[in-house]
């Protein structure tokens, strides 16, 4: 179960992502194209062509 402070910051892609990627690519996308520290606090939404598939990029402290 994950449980959110009121001051989160989610970032949606809006373009559709290569759902393939496993979560280490998904940080990179993260890392080279928004410029931003997964590691930061902020939730990180990738869906498909179709946008039937979603991935949710998170670090909780522990791990993505």
């Amino acid at each position: 179960m994950l449980s959110f402070s009121g001051n989160l910051k989610v970032f949606v892609a809006v373009e559709p992502g290569d759902m393939r990627k496993s979560f280490h690519g998904l940080h990179d996308a993260v890392t080279g194209k928004l410029k931003e520290d997964p590691k930061g606090g902020a939730v990180f939404a990738f869906t498909n062509r179709r946008r039937t598939i979603l991935k949710l990029l998170y670090f909780d402290g522990s791990g993505l």
